[in-house]
């Protein structure tokens, strides 16, 4: 039956449904219409004339009866929208604007910028060693260009930071901790008001394991359940029920997060990546005491010693971690000492040079930033081209010769970044703002995502080890991919990389709202319910109080 045929047998149906009367009115007319249009010749039809004003007239004519039927149901969805509000603004990424114009950014808004951009580099160190481990990244991606002969894009200086430069954001955390935790101290003390200082100093302490470890309890919790209810694995081998695991989950917590732990155990089964929180804390004692201490020498003794507390750990001592908190805290000292003029005279004297000194600071921190570090034997740096010679600044403390180095790269990254204008605007863009905001959340969440999703999708897509042929061979090869494109940006990698990034971001800006916000919150509160009710003020000596009584000349 040809195209014509349907035509025929359609205007018989319609023929027979008129003969019985089954349509409305309004069918019946537009069936109507369609019959004239159908017999008119194509060249024949009049053109089609829609007036604007009578579309409108229309709207209007249908307004007011929509919104007589309407009411009723206002009534009652107004409350539910009420509801749904604060959920709709919880969903929604903060780094998409707002209503009201762009807010004024804090004289420090770079920092929390370079902080949300480090915790990336961690992410992209992680995906890159998770998808490529079978296909020797760490071999080709972690050590130097040129090393054993291979020569990879993503191993050259300043690009290996986009692909292995995880750990150089770590060290970056530490830098900014020691900065940002010093700033309000240093500015009381530089007042003289210690009062205040005393008081900034007990809040901050008696909040910052609560803030620090609150969201992690509940995040490393929820992973140890998982495989128990959820039936799938993770990166710890589980026990054999639910109450052995949640006993493991508590032993392990209260034994890698005691701060005085001599056996420096900080590797926490559950969440490796969490082995930098440990030491975010002790060092953030160390730099609440470290304040008070110097808090009445002169600007000059305190200068000093903070230089040599940050000498003794790097040099003396196997504390780097500590040493890169001490620089954050020399660097936010000597920032502010340039605002107020209290400089040492040797440095106010390179004024002139500001510019090529601290672009020659960018330059080495991204240099050292890429440090080999497939291997902590000095041997393997040493085999690597153009890292012989720097090999010998180790100091004799340092037991893994990377800190070292990425201590002094993340230090010249962060004293340079104010002084450079393109980076220091780059730092403070809508996007690395919300970066910043989210990046506890992103740096803790990353890696259970990478674990549960990531690790399937990349299967998937063809990136398999021996461990999803054994436990997940449904995934293995999937849906594979092609694979063409340098290592490490392969087309198969690169889809589900950037399928990841935003649903991880999007998972870390719900828990930034939902935990991370909450807990400093929480934290807040539980302070100022431990504090005594101030006390009425008392009148000065031969001034009358409320309430005395009075006396007649």
């Amino acid at each position: 039956m040809g195209f014509h045929d349907n035509g025929r047998q359609s205007t018989k149906m319609k023929e027979e449904i008129l003969e019985n009367g089954d349509l409305e009115p309004v069918r019946l007319t537009l069936l109507a219409q369609d019959d004239e249009e159908r017999q008119q010749p194509q060249g024949e039809r009049p053109p089609v004339v829609v007036r604007f004003n009578d579309i409108a007239d229309r709207v209007m004519e249908l307004r007011e009866p929509a919104a007589n039927m309407l009411a009723p149901a206002a009534k009652y969805l107004a409350p539910a929208a009420g509801l749904v509000a604060p959920l709709a603004a919880m969903f929604r990424p903060s780094f998409l604007p707002k209503t009201g114009g762009k807010g004024k950014l804090r004289a420090t808004a770079y920092l929390d910028g370079l902080r949300g951009f480090a915790a990336l580099m961690v992410f992209c160190l992680h995906h890159q060693m998770w998808a490529h481990a079978f296909a020797g990244g760490s071999m080709y991606l972690e050590n130097g260009f040129g090393f054993d002969g291979n020569y990879y894009f993503g191993a050259l200086p300043g690009v290996r930071t986009f692909f292995t430069g995880g750990h150089f954001g770590v060290s970056v955390f530490f830098v900014i901790s020691g900065y940002v935790l010093s700033t309000k101290p240093l500015s009381l003390i530089n007042k003289a008001e210690y009062v205040a200082l005393g008081d900034n100093l007990a809040s901050a302490l008696f909040r910052r394991w609560l803030r620090l470890y609150i969201p992690l309890i509940i995040i490393t919790f929820v992973i140890a359940i998982f495989p128990h209810v959820f039936g799938i694995g993770m990166t710890f081998k589980p026990e054999g029920n639910l109450k052995d695991e949640i006993w493991k989950w508590y032993c392990d917590l209260k034994n890698t997060w005691f701060i005085w732990d001599t056996g420096n155990r900080v590797l926490l089964d559950y969440h490796q990546h969490l082995w930098s929180i440990p030491v975010e804390f002790k060092a953030s004692i160390t730099i609440y005491t470290t304040l008070l201490a110097f808090s009445r020498c002169t600007r000059t003794a305190r200068l000093w010693g903070e230089i040599g507390l940050w000498y003794y750990f790097m040099y003396i001592v196997d504390g780097a971690y500590f040493a890169m908190f001490m620089a954050g805290m020399i660097i936010c000292d000597l920032e502010m000492g340039a605002r107020e003029g209290y400089l040492p005279g040797w440095m106010q004297a390179l004024a002139p040079l500001e510019k090529p000194i601290f672009y020659t600071m960018f330059a080495w921190a991204i240099w050292w930033g890429g440090i080999p570090s497939n291997s902590i034997e000095l041997s393997h740096m040493r085999a690597t081209p153009g890292w012989y010679y720097l090999s010998f600044l180790k100091p004799q403390a340092v037991f893994d010769y990377r800190w070292f180095f990425l201590h002094w790269a993340s230090a010249f990254l962060v004293a340079s970044i104010p002084h450079i204008g393109i980076l220091k605007r780059f730092f403070e863009c809508r996007f690395c703002q919300y970066l910043g905001r989210v990046s506890y959340m992103f740096y803790a969440l990353h890696g259970p995502i990478l674990w549960t999703i990531g690790d399937r999708l990349y299967a998937a897509v063809g990136w398999v080890n021996e461990t999803h042929i054994l436990n997940m061979p449904k995934w293995a090869n999937a849906f594979p991919l092609p694979r063409f494109g340098i290592f490490g940006l392969e087309f198969s990698y690169l889809a589900v990389f950037f399928f990841l990034l935003p649903l991880t971001l999007w998972v870390a800006e719900l828990a930034t709202t939902v935990l991370d916000d909450q807990s400093i919150k929480l934290t807040q509160v539980l302070y100022k319910m431990t504090l005594p009710e101030k006390p009425a003020k008392l009148p000065a000596p031969g001034e009358k109080g409320p309430g005395s009584p009075k006396t007649e000349a």
